[in-house]
């Protein structure tokens, strides 16, 4: 008897100590979002609560002169028991579609105590993971993409009388610092500040629609950077781009890169940039409004310009919300205010009168091209900025006045 319970106490034993082997999900986004869910699978109650949050109704936080409310999304709506397998589907291959997961960075199998025991990766090897395992959610640990059709208002505090610190365009990104269920509390620039909760995408459908919206940039990291007509050193130098300065990315091709300026595509050195996925952030409040010596004509041109920032680019175009090119946006905003101006950025050119571009005030002319020659126009509008109809990728867009070597200044407005 006693032979037996001892038998029966060292089986005890071995199964007491025995190792009992656990794998944690595989989730790219474990370190960018900060949390690992270790099931496959969506409780009823977790997807009740989702579904909550998706039908609140779109008439809170909207601003009169922009367009805060939100814009149609199906993916929000209740829909049969058809869309709620699609929508399965897809949240089954996003998960398997994502970027590089931090089991595929660290080698590949289970991520846990036992994982790291074993490892032989060195420090560095491990803060290259996580850098990767981060900036897979584009630099951002809770992403959120403002989903409205203009612009979302950025408050100083959480009321809608709030003081206006900044705005959010349209598919722009933001740092999602805290919630209360209505108001967010975001960082997005230079802008910090809260914004309605209703207008925000954030999780998956943010990762979603940023998968979307994600733009290559190249990112000029010398003084006077060259840009040129073809990918090769004797080719013509179309013009040069400030430190700091992004291009949009068309294709890598080895030693260099092909980019868009404006409606071009040209070339400058791989060596000389760095190429990296962004989204868009807000705009301060410093790029909406003006100091003093800006007269309220140079002001309201200014204004009405930022009207239509990210309407479309068309070539020949010249309607303000349809879309228009370089010269036509130009002389549709000037046309509001009596000034009439030819369709042509060489013929605005020999408008007016010349001034040298340091000299420029809002409502200034501001002329690029490839040397001397002109095939850009762009409305100067304070702060060392130019908005302009800048390619059909970008649509009315706000740049640097320095984005590239400016050619030209003209004074159309006389106050």
């Amino acid at each position: 008897m006693k032979r037996r319970e001892i038998l029966w106490l060292l089986t005890g034993c071995m199964l007491l100590f025995t190792p009992i082997k656990a794998q944690a999900a595989s989730l790219p986004d474990a370190l960018a979002i900060g949390t690992i869910n270790i099931t496959d699978e969506i409780s009823g109650d977790e997807k009740s609560g989702e579904d909550k949050e998706s039908d609140k109704s779109a008439s809170r936080e909207v601003d009169g002169s922009d367009d805060d409310s939100i814009s149609n999304n199906a993916a929000q709506d209740g829909g049969s028991d058809e869309t709620s397998q699609d929508e399965k589907e897809d949240k089954n291959a996003a998960s398997k579609s994502d970027d590089t997961s931090l089991q595929d960075i660290l080698g590949g199998g289970s991520i846990g105590s036992g994982a790291i025991i074993e490892a032989t990766k060195t420090e560095q090897e491990y803060a290259e993971a996580y850098e990767k395992a981060k900036n897979a959610n584009w630099g951002y640990t809770n992403l959120g993409i403002a989903n409205v059709d203009n612009n979302l208002n950025v408050r100083a505090i959480a009321a809608e009388d709030g003081k206006l610190v900044g705005k959010l365009p349209k598919d722009a990104a933001c740092e999602v610092l805290d919630d209360d269920g209505t108001w967010a509390h975001i960082k997005s620039g230079k802008v910090e500040g809260y914004v309605s909760l209703e207008y925000l995408l954030t999780g998956i459908p943010a990762k979603r629609r940023a998968e979307e919206l994600a733009t290559t940039m190249a990112r000029v990291n010398t003084d006077g950077l060259k840009v040129r007509a073809e990918a090769n050193t004797d080719s013509e130098v179309i013009t040069l781009v400030a430190n700091g300065e992004e291009l949009e990315v068309a294709a890598v091709e080895g030693d260099w890169v092909k980019v868009y300026l404006d409606d071009q595509e040209v070339f400058v050195s791989a060596e000389y940039v760095e190429v990296t996925s962004e989204l868009g952030t807000a705009i301060t409040m410093t790029e909406l409004f003006y100091g003093q010596g800006v007269s309220d004509i140079r002001v309201d041109v200014c204004q009405y310009a930022k009207e239509f920032l990210g309407n479309p680019y068309v070539w020949g175009g010249t309607s303000l919300t349809k879309g228009a090119d370089c010269s036509g946006y130009v002389l549709s905003v000037f046309k509001k205010y009596g000034v009439s101006l030819p369709h042509s950025s060489v013929a605005q050119a020999n408008c007016g009168t010349t001034i040298k571009v340091s000299e420029a005030k809002p409502g200034d002319l501001i002329f690029y091209g490839n040397g001397k020659s002109i095939n850009h126009v762009a409305i100067c509008i304070g702060n060392g900025q130019v908005i302009h109809a800048s390619s059909p990728k970008t649509g009315i867009k706000i740049s640097n006045i320095s984005y590239r070597s400016p050619i030209k200044a003209v004074r159309i407005l006389y106050d």
